[in-house]
C-alpha cells in the first residue's frame, strides 16, 4: 500500500532522473587530463643546478663554530675549493625545437653549472641565455634540434574558474602532475624592492619546491603561466600558488632572446589607491584608478602633461582599477611608444596622449603607502607651522607647512594625519605657507571632501578629508 509520502518521493525521483538524463553527455564529468599529459610531458624538463660551495670566507662565516673554538678545528675544515658543490633544482619548458627553455630566474641565478633533464632522461648542458629578475623568469639555450616543444596560450584570455594543470619536479619528484582552477587573477606581490610587474595568476593547483619554472597548462594544452611562489606556512602547499602569466612571459622571453636583457615601459611617478572618501573628494562616482601623489621631474609622466592629483583610470587600453595594475600595464609597453591614457582631474575626465619612458636598472617604481605663530585650522582640526628650508630639502618638497599639533575627534584626527606630517596642497591649490594654509582652509565648503595632499618622513600621499 502506498502512503501519500511514499507516492511523492516516488514522483521526486523520478523528476530528478528525468533531469539528470535531460544533461548533455559528460556535463557532470571532471575534465580528462590525459591527453594533455601525454602531448606536454615530453616538452617539460627537470632543472639541475649546481653552485660554487663558498667564497673566501666560508668558514670564518659558519655561525654554528663560535670563535674561541675554532682553533680545535684548525686544519680539519676542507677548504671552499675541496668542498663539493651545492646544489638545487626546478622545472622549466621548451618553446623552441632548436633548444630554447624557459624557467624562473630564482631556479638558475648564480648556477655554475645548469643541466636539463628530458623526460628520457637524456641530459644537456644549458647555457642561461638571459635573466630578469623583476620578473622572475629565465631564458636557457641547450644545443639540439628537433626537440619537443609546447604552445603559449593567447594573454588575457585565461579566466577565473577554469581548470588549469601544472607539470613539474616537486621534491625530486619527476614529472608530477597536480590539478585544480584559477582563483584569481592580477594578483599583487611587490617584491623587496616594492617593485610590482607581474599580474599574478594565482590558483589552488598543489605547487611545492621543484616546481618553480615549470608550466601551467590550460585544458587546451597551452601554457598560460609559468608556476613561480606559493604562500605557505609549512614549507609546503596549502592551495595558494601564484604563476607568472603568459602576456609577461612572452613579452620577457622575446626580449631575452633577442637582446639578452628586458627594457619596461616607466612612467615616472608615485602613486596610491583611491578609498571612498577619496574617490568623494576628488569627483569620482566609486573608488578605482591611481592617484597620482608625486612625479619625477622631467620624467615621461611630468613631461606628458600628467599632474599630482590625477586619477589615471585608462592606461594603453587597459582599465586601471587599482593603483597595482598600473605598474603592469606600463611595464608591457614597449620603451618609446606613444600610449592614450584616459584620467580624471579635478572631477571632469581627461584625455592625454604621452610617450612612454625606459625604466633603467636602477629605477624603483614607487608607490605610497597608505595607511603662537602657529596657524590653526580649526575647520580641519589642525595647528600647524611653517616648514624649515633643512627639511624641504631633505625631503625635496617646496613649500608646504608642519603638522604641529592634531585635535582629538577632528576631521584631521578621523582621517589619520600626524604631528610632524607636512601638508603640501588642499583641494588642488598649492600650500606654500601657514598664510596660504589659512586661506585655502577657511574657503573649503563645509561636508564637502578635497583631496590633500602630505608628506610623512618624505614620503607623499593623498587623504579624502571633509572641513567642518
Amino acid at each position: 500500500m502506498h502512503t501519500p509520502r511514499t507516492r511523492f518521493s516516488t514522483v521526486l525521483c523520478t523528476l530528478v532522473l528525468a533531469w539528470l538524463a535531460s544533461l548533455p553527455v559528460g556535463a557532470a564529468e571532471l575534465p580528462d587530463f590525459k591527453s594533455i599529459v601525454r602531448q606536454n610531458n615530453p616538452a617539460v624538463v627537470k632543472i639541475l643546478v649546481e653552485f660554487a660551495p663558498g667564497g673566501e670566507n666560508y668558514h670564518s662565516e659558519m655561525p654554528q663554530i663560535p670563535e674561541y673554538l675554532r682553533r680545535f678545528f684548525e686544519g680539519q675544515l676542507a677548504p671552499p675549493d675541496e668542498l663539493p658543490p651545492r646544489r638545487g633544482m626546478g622545472s622549466g619548458f621548451i618553446i623552441s625545437r632548436d633548444g630554447y627553455i624557459v624557467t624562473n630566474n630564482h631556479v638558475v641565478a648564480g648556477a655554475d653549472r645548469v643541466l636539463v633533464r628530458l623526460t628520457d632522461r637524456t641530459e644537456f648542458e644549458a647555457e642561461i641565455k638571459g635573466l630578469d629578475e623583476r620578473s622572475d623568469l629565465a631564458l636557457l639555450k641547450v644545443e639540439a634540434s628537433g626537440l619537443p616543444t609546447v604552445a603559449l596560450a593567447e594573454p588575457d584570455a585565461l579566466e577565473v574558474g577554469e581548470w588549469v594543470l601544472a607539470i613539474g619536479s616537486p621534491f625530486g619528484l619527476d614529472y608530477s602532475v597536480t590539478a585544480g582552477i584559477v582563483s584569481a587573477m592580477g594578483r599583487s606581490l611587490p617584491t623587496e624592492n616594492g617593485e610590482n610587474y607581474v599580474p599574478f595568476i594565482q590558483t589552488d593547483v598543489a605547487i611545492n619546491p621543484g616546481n618553480s619554472g615549470g608550466p601551467l597548462f590550460n585544458l587546451d594544452g597551452e601554457v598560460v603561466g609559468v608556476n613561480s611562489q606559493i604562500f605557505t606556512r609549512s614549507g609546503g602547499s596549502i592551495g595558494l600558488s601564484f604563476a607568472i602569466p603568459v602576456s609577461v612571459v612572452s613579452n620577457v622571453i622575446e626580449q631575452l632572446r633577442d637582446d639578452g636583457e628586458v627594457t619596461r615601459g616607466w612612467l615616472g611617478v608615485t602613486i596610491q589607491d583611491v578609498d571612498k572618501v577619496l574617490a568623494e573628494s576628488l569627483g569620482l562616482e566609486r573608488p578605482k584608478g591611481a592617484l597620482i601623489v608625486q612625479l619625477q621631474p622631467g620624467g615621461p609622466a611630468d613631461e606628458g602633461g600628467l599632474e599630482s592629483g590625477d586619477v589615471i583610470t585608462r592606461f594603453a587600453g587597459k582599465d586601471i582599477l587599482t593603483s597595482s595594475e598600473l605598474p603592469h600595464a606600463v611595464g608591457l609597453v614597449k620603451p618609446g611608444a606613444e600610449v592614450k591614457v584616459e584620467l580624471v582631474r579635478d572631477g571632469r575626465e581627461k584625455t592625454l596622449r604621452l610617450a612612454v619612458g625606459a625604466l633603467e636598472a636602477d629605477d624603483r617604481p614607487s608607490v605610497a603607502a597608505v595607511s603662537p605663530q602657529a596657524g590653526e585650522g580649526a575647520r580641519l582640526g589642525l595647528v600647524v607651522e611653517e616648514i624649515t628650508e633643512q627639511l624641504q630639502s631633505r625631503w625635496g618638497i617646496s613649500g608646504g607647512v608642519v603638522v604641529t599639533e592634531v585635535i582629538s575627534g577632528s576631521p584631521a584626527d578621523e582621517r589619520g594625519v600626524r604631528s610632524g606630517d607636512v601638508i603640501t596642497l588642499i583641494a588642488g591649490n598649492p600650500v606654500t605657507s601657514v598664510e596660504s594654509f589659512m586661506r585655502i582652509v577657511e574657503g573649503l565648503e563645509p561636508g564637502k571632501s578635497v583631496p590633500m595632499r602630505l608628506f610623512r618622513r618624505g614620503a607623499p600621499q593623498f587623504i579624502g578629508i571633509t572641513p567642518d
